[in-house]
């Protein structure tokens, strides 16, 4: 299985030209934001997102300063998403660093995420990519609502599973989806290759968040048992909504009470932690997973043989095969 390095040498050079235009796109002339800024660099992640931007553009015809704009773009709106999304959570940590509202508290938070996001909007219409604004900012309208439906529907726990994998394709798919057509409009591609692309992403944003569903049912290195935090803070996964769905009415009922009581009573968690992993429902996502990949994979045969192609192709497999 190729690691992340070998997967992004077909576009190492502008992975790397990235980090520069990123850091000119955060530059501000107010200290304290400035700051703020500079840890957010300093905190950065595996940068999947861009290295599908510049993957889906080398794939259709080669990286153009377009690209870099696009990179730049979808990082700046994803960025912005997190640190609302650590708002929202109360979230302390994100990727081992402490969150932006841990350090500086909600109210700079939120207007930091505002001042990405504002950022992200002029410097595609300074650069004239509003194509690119159309379709990251259509990815940022589907997020919001797929996070208010989940919100709407986990108060009662009543997500079907078509409702989840709506859910899932807006709040989480879009976003790798609007990468991968950002990238290939940036390299000039046709409409119909900008949409095999987006329909790419789409599929592989829904193996990647079913990955993660099933990550949470993995043991921790640190305790050796299963994390659980989607149990506890009652997020209808689909291992847990295949298994509700397996059950008789009053199992049903009876495991719904205990997912209410398991974030105040660590032993409910552990009785239906332990009722998922004996059932059905891990087995079933998995299988689900594996579809969605294979949906991925069998829609680039659309485009021709090459480095980037083969890196898309070997990302797809290390987003479902990832430990974390």
């Amino acid at each position: 299985m190729a690691d992340l390095a070998s997967i992004r040498q077909p576009v190492d050079r502008e992975m790397r030209d990235f980090q520069g235009h990123f850091k000119e796109a955060m530059r501000t002339s107010v200290p304290l934001l400035d700051h703020i800024t500079r840890y957010i660099v300093r905190s950065k992640g595996k940068q999947m997102r861009p290295l599908l931007v510049y993957l889906s553009a080398s794939a259709c015809g080669g990286t153009q300063e377009r690209t870099h704009i696009a990179a730049t773009l979808i990082e700046l709106l994803h960025t912005a998403t997190l640190v609302h999304d650590d708002v929202v959570d109360a979230a302390e940590t994100r990727r081992g660093f402490l969150s932006i509202n841990a350090l500086w508290k909600s109210k700079i938070a939120v207007l930091v995420g505002d001042y990405l996001l504002s950022r992200g909007l002029l410097i595609s219409i300074q650069n004239e990519g509003v194509d690119l604004l159309r379709i990251t900012s259509k990815a940022v309208e589907a997020m919001s609502e797929g996070e208010l439906l989940q919100i709407e529907k986990a108060r009662r726990l009543d997500i079907t599973e078509d409702v989840y994998f709506e859910i899932i394709r807006r709040k989480t798919a879009s976003l790798i989806a609007a990468c991968c057509a950002a990238g290939a409009a940036s390299a000039g591609a046709d409409e119909a290759r900008v949409e095999l692309l987006r329909s790419f992403g789409e599929e592989m944003g829904i193996a990647f968040q079913i990955k993660d569903d099933l990550l949470d049912f993995t043991p921790s290195a640190q305790t050796g048992k299963p994390k659980g935090g989607d149990i506890k803070e009652r997020k209808m996964t689909l291992p847990l909504i295949h298994t509700l769905q397996s059950l008789g009415m009053l199992q049903r009922r009876a495991l719904i009470r205990r997912i209410k009581r398991s974030k105040d009573h660590p032993e409910d968690a552990e009785k239906v932690m332990q009722l998922i992993l004996d059932g059905p429902g891990m087995a079933y996502a998995e299988a689900k997973m594996t579809a969605h990949r294979d949906r991925a994979v069998a829609l680039l045969d659309g485009l021709p043989d090459g480095p980037a192609k083969t890196s898309l192709l070997q990302l797809v497999d290390f987003t479902i095969t990832r430990r974390k």
